[in-house]
């Protein structure tokens, strides 16, 4: 019997295996950010304990930066506080850190990728469950607790008990129009938030293979809110060019070399998967969020459904609930739906591609009266590219709010960045939960090119409806 993706990555890495069923794992890459590690440091030094391989660990300030400017002070003393643990705690222990200001610091599932950490047959984790972005290199990458944080920095191993394998197929081409956040919001639409639990999913087929590096890590971000802890897709050319253009790759013989073994990462045919849905991208259209979890998303084109058109119990309460939350009425048409804040950034879909995707669509246009568009860079690198390529000049001229710092911004709500009760928000970013964006705030998750177009319309829109 032949093996899947994850098994070989999973079986690369074992350093023991107990009795219990649990698999010691060595970790080659730890990734920090500033808001769930202050207690992994106290319990270090409250057991005597060094970081093991600091090299192998690398440190960014992204949640609770403000965006505005970068000379700003972060205001909320909580979350000051948490930054400056942050740089005493890398800073005795040895760790490098990208702190507000630095020209590598950015969201930290953004800049892995980017400065050319990320790569395929790694295991990496990180204090954040979006840390699946990553498997879109063919890597094993997963969101971990602070008490886990500080095992991986005493051992660089993590114990951890094996998942079953899911394949998700996607055959076709997406659509004009239709990117990689529609057709996950579909798949999740499709296999709700816990299709996923208990497995690692692996992305496959024909529309999977047409993404670009960014489009795949916009698939695996959001692999989290299918239940899944981790989502992987097989490297292939579109991987190498991507990683052959980044800091740090060797050259000659040993890129060679690399090559070669990261191009055997893939599932075998006779691999056997534990379940598994097969998709066509042909049909997809734009999707949009319609209550308070990305599970409850439709078509663009669609109409807000009602608790009566599900069979299922829970699922009746869950929309009855999200309805009510969210303030909108059964059979009103989505592209009905007004906003006051339209957000784009997040590690999600805060990438160039998708500041592309949102300028493509405002050159020559006009954000609508009473709308406030906010495009946050993933990473200083992002917003610098933004600025070469002339993108920075059509967001101003289009009315937008172009942020001078990268961060997680309004998809986190830890600073500034956040909605008032009862406003709401098209955006860019993975989860729409109450008050996600802030206390009452009402959320439409979509794509770069739908945010953009919803800000010149004022409502709900595909670029098309301009």
């Amino acid at each position: 019997m032949g093996s899947t993706l994850a098994q070989k990555i999973w079986n690369q890495h074992v350093v023991h295996r107990s009795a219990g069923g649990d698999d010691l794992l060595y970790i080659d890459l730890h990734l920090l950010h500033e808001v769930n590690t202050p207690q992994a440091f106290d319990g270090l030094r409250a057991a005597g304990r060094r970081v093991r391989r600091p090299d192998l660990t690398l440190g960014t300030e992204d949640h609770n930066t403000p965006t505005v400017a970068v000379e700003r002070v972060i205001r909320d003393p909580g979350s000051r506080r948490q930054s400056e643990l942050m740089r005493s705690n890398c800073a005795e222990f040895g760790i490098p850190l990208h702190r507000l200001g630095d020209p590598r610091q950015g969201i930290v599932h953004v800049i892995g990728p980017e400065l050319g950490l990320t790569r395929p047959g790694m295991t990496i984790v990180c204090c954040d469950s979006h840390t699946t972005t990553q498997g879109a290199f063919g890597a094993l990458a997963f969101g971990i607790g602070t008490s886990q944080v500080e095992h991986v920095l005493a051992t660089q191993t993590l114990a951890l008990h094996r998942p079953g394998d899911m394949a998700v197929t996607i055959n076709g081409r997406l659509p004009e129009g239709v990117s990689a956040k529609d057709l996950i919001l579909a798949v999740i639409a499709r296999i709700g938030t816990s299709g996923g639990q208990g497995h690692i999913i692996e992305y496959r087929g024909e529309a999977v293979s047409a993404l670009s590096m960014e489009g795949r890590m916009t698939l695996c971000n959001m692999t989290v809110e299918a239940g899944s802890r981790a989502g992987v897709v097989a490297p292939d050319d579109t991987t190498l060019d991507y990683l052959s253009r980044r800091p740090g790759m060797p050259s000659g013989p040993q890129w060679d070399e690399e090559v070669a073994h990261w191009t055997a990462l893939r599932s075998d045919p006779d691999a056997v998967f534990h379940k598994g849905i097969v998709l066509d991208a042909d049909g997809l259209s734009p999707y949009v969020s319609w209550g308070t979890n990305p599970g409850q998303s439709i078509p663009l084109d669609a109409r807000v459904p009602s608790p009566d058109d599900f069979t299922d119990p829970q699922q009746r309460s869950d929309a009855a609930r999200a309805l009510e939350y969210i303030g909108l009425r059964p059979g009103t048409p989505m592209r009905d739906v007004p906003v006051d804040t339209v957000f784009i950034g997040s590690c999600t879909n805060g990438r160039i591609e998708d500041l592309r995707a949102a300028a493509d669509v405002l050159r020559g246009r006009r954000v609508a009266d009473g709308v406030h568009l906010i495009i946050v860079p993933g990473s200083a690198a992002v917003r610098a590219r933004a600025e070469e390529e002339g993108l920075a000049e059509v967001f101003a001229r289009a009315g937008a709010d172009f942020r001078a710092a990268a961060g997680c911004s309004m998809c986190a709500a830890l600073n500034e960045d956040r909605l008032r009760p009862g406003q709401r928000a098209a955006s860019t970013n993975n989860r729409n939960f109450e008050g996600r964006q802030g206390k009452g705030s009402r959320t439409h998750i979509v794509s770069p090119a739908v945010a953009a177009a919803t800000s010149v319309a004022g409502r709900l829109a595909a670029p098309s409806d301009l």
